[in-house]
């Protein structure tokens, strides 16, 4: 599976887009992130791995917008859902859609916040 950063092209973020195989992650701390679930659903940790899932957010049957994870999957014991977006900076438009996910879904999202071998935890 080639792994290719295209240097060239940032985002405002400062981020560099990150391509594994034929799936584009917009930054390297998204595509380790992908790396490492990928690695615990080959030991059959987790389950249902999807990269990118939607959710549309309705209230009264109108439409609001739609939501889209960086992953989802199911824990393997437990079978509970986890919902994921790897996160170098809270947007008040990302806080928002939080908030409507946890009252519309009543899914809670995760939040992965620093990447390995620097301060912090990766995953709980």
């Amino acid at each position: 599976m080639p792994i290719l950063i295209e240097r060239k092209i940032r985002n405002k973020y400062r981020n560099y887009p990150v391509t594994i195989g034929e799936i584009k992650f917009p930054s390297k701390r998204e595509a380790t992130r992908y790396l490492q679930l990928l690695t615990a659903k080959r030991l059959g940790l987790i389950t249902d791995l999807k990269i990118h899932p939607r959710w549309k957010i309705e209230v009264n049957g109108f439409f609001i917008c739609s939501y889209t994870a960086d992953f989802s999957y199911r824990d393997a014991k437990t079978g509970k859902l986890h919902v994921e977006d790897v996160k170098g900076y809270r947007t008040r438009e990302y806080r928002r859609v939080k908030k409507l996910m946890k009252a519309v879904h009543g899914i809670e999202i995760e939040e992965i916040t620093e990447t390995p071998g620097k301060r912090g935890i990766f995953y709980d």
